[in-house]
């Protein structure tokens, strides 16, 4: 892969981009749900205030009922008690409900954001990127934001409404008491925030690590992947690899877990010792008979119920911090730029009315980042259900060319145009319905057969699908199997052999009756036999349509209408089989 897949050191610009994430942004994720929110907060707020009935309570159990006898007014109390705490807990389970379905809409908002963005990205970027990174951005990376994003709100909510409560409620039964607690909270700030930066990069070296365990998963474990390794013999250090992958993660992982438990038993020890501090000065000569013993209980309980929330709190700080690694790999994606999007104001166009004349008017295209033009200067007029041959060396730029005409590729100078009309200014879609392409590689989805074909037009009955597989010359074989058309054809299609899976992407393809057909050495991985019965159906169902055939055979293309000799990006000769041969030239080379 031809990088380190040891530890990573993180990069300055990582770390800047994982500090400049908008904490705005992040909020906007949550801004449809409004409403939700308010109702969470407002339940929240209900139900801490609720609470806060409990000390007081307790006091007067103390103070009062207990040391009077006072039977009735005891239970009166107990019944209090024991209302609020059933109150507080049927609130509690609609803010989860409502709380984790806004979360959850999020997530999914987010999920299907990236999955569509990623869909309008060009061939180039997958070309860039490693598909198991793409995965675990998806993943590991919104997967991980989950406790996030669904809790984050409702967290920072009820924990900062019930320590502010707890606070007046503290404040209320002796403000000299609160003072000493106050001596908790500088110690518990200035660890939060060290954990939380340790959390912030273990996280984005964590996420990076489980990008390249999925990479070795994908690489390794997939059909292509596992015959490779068999033929090479390299299982035992792909082995090796994953192995050294996963024990750095659970490295990553226990750092993480230590660096929060740390923080917890330093904060456990503080809160402790808060109590002792409070018995020792009420217990002071100055403060003696100023405090009743209920009040000192009471004070003591919220004291101590305060450590739940305020962690709470502290943690939600340190949880968003350390996400915040996440959302940047997350925004990332989304901010990728669309090199080939649909038009602002698109040409409305119905596909069945097109005839299919295809022009390519001076056309120029160069790959980023290479220095020279794959194709450059490329004029070529196809009329309306004629066909075009595209021939030349490894290289030249024929199958760029093919990339298009489908519009993978936007050309950098010049216009391709179906009808006169530019495709760039056609929705995808449509330009989709129009030109219909088999490549030389063909991908076969993992389900049956009848599936495979009818992903290429969801609406196509089982005659239809058969009639498209007769013409590819495939149905005889397919009816021949165990299950027929409800056959699964395996990952990527390895039950087939390459004709056969070349003649099912031929079938899918012819099923959706484009008027521009692009065959990218189609026949390629067929025998000679199986060739001549592909291409004699190819003939026939080449009238009225306008088909560019791309081939290494020039058996396949002497009965074009028109051939284009590519060489190093430029069309050195054109013209029909007997003319280019009379030439003596670059096309008569090629058929010696």
């Amino acid at each position: 892969m031809g990088r380190d897949r040891g530890h990573r050191t993180v990069s300055a610009e990582e770390k800047t981009q994982a500090r400049q994430v908008s904490l705005r942004r992040i909020g906007r994720l949550f801004t449809p749900h409004r409403p939700a929110l308010a109702a969470v907060t407002t339940i929240i707020v209900i139900s801490s205030i609720i609470a806060m009935a409990t000390p007081f309570l307790l006091r007067t159990v103390i103070d009062r009922a207990l040391p009077q006898g006072d039977v009735t007014l005891l239970v009166w109390l107990v019944l209090g008690m024991v209302a609020v705490a059933a109150v507080t807990s049927a609130l509690g389970v609609v803010q989860t409900w409502i709380s984790t379905q806004v979360g959850q809409r999020v997530m999914h908002r987010l999920r299907t954001d990236v999955f569509s963005h990623l869909q309008r990205q060009s061939l180039g970027f997958f070309t860039r990127t490693r598909t198991g990174e793409v995965q675990s951005r998806i993943t590991n990376d919104i997967g991980g934001m989950q406790s996030v994003v669904t809790s984050t709100a409702t967290a920072v909510a009820s924990n900062l409404t019930t320590v502010v409560a707890t606070a007046v409620a503290m404040v209320a039964l002796s403000w000299q008491l609160s003072l000493v607690s106050l001596l908790v909270l500088p110690p518990a700030i200035w660890l939060t925030r060290r954990v939380a930066r340790m959390r912030r990069e273990i996280t984005a070296q964590r996420q990076r690590e489980l990008a390249d365990l999925n990479v070795t998963v994908e690489e390794g474990l997939s059909i292509s992947g596992v015959q490779l390794a068999k033929t090479l013999g390299t299982g035992p250090a792909l082995i090796d690899r994953f192995t050294a992958s996963s024990a750095r993660l659970v490295d990553l992982e226990l750092r993480s877990e230590l660096a929060g438990r740390w923080r917890m038993a330093s904060m456990s020890i503080i809160f402790a010792a808060v109590p002792a501090v409070i018995y020792l000065a009420a217990g002071l000569p100055g403060a003696a008979g100023t405090l009743s013993i209920g009040t000192l209980v009471a004070f003591t309980a919220l004291q101590g119920g305060l450590f739940r929330p305020l962690m709470g709190l502290l943690n939600v700080g340190v949880s968003l911090t350390a996400s915040l690694a996440l959302f940047a790999r997350i925004f990332e994606y989304l901010d990728l730029p669309v090199d080939v999007a649909d038009p602002a104001e698109p040409v409305r166009l119905d596909p069945a009315r097109v005839r299919g004349h295809l022009r390519l008017e001076d056309v120029t295209f160069g790959y980023p980042g290479s220095d020279t033009a794959a194709l450059a200067g490329i004029t070529l007029d196809v009329p309306a259900g004629t066909s075009l041959a595209l021939v030349g060396e490894t290289g030249s730029g024929k199958s760029t060319l093919a990339g298009l005409i489908s519009r993978l590729h936007d050309p950098n100078a010049g216009r391709v145009t179906v009808d006169g009309i530019d495709l760039r200014d056609l929705r995808l879609a449509d330009l989709a319905a129009i030109v219909g392409v088999v490549s030389q590689e063909t991908y076969l989805l993992h389900t049956t057969v009848r599936e495979n074909l009818r992903y290429a037009r969801p609406e196509a009955t089982d005659t239809e699908i058969e009639d498209a597989a007769r013409a590819a010359q495939i149905h005889d074989l397919i009816a021949g199997l165990p299950d027929g058309y409800d056959t699964m054809v395996g990952s990527r299609g390895h039950r087939f052999s390459g004709g056969e899976k070349q003649r099912l992407a031929i079938a899918r393809t012819l099923l959706r009756d484009p008027r521009i057909l692009v065959l990218d050495e189609a026949t390629s991985a067929l025998d000679t036999e199986t060739e001549r019965a592909v291409q004699r159906a190819f003939d026939v169902l080449a009238e009225g349509r306008t088909t560019i055939t791309i081939a290494h055979r020039l058996s396949t293309v002497r009965d074009a209408d028109q051939i284009a000799v590519l060489d190093h990006g430029r069309i050195v000769e054109s013209g029909d089989h007997d003319s280019l041969l009379n030439r003596n030239g670059r096309y008569a080379t090629l058929a010696a």
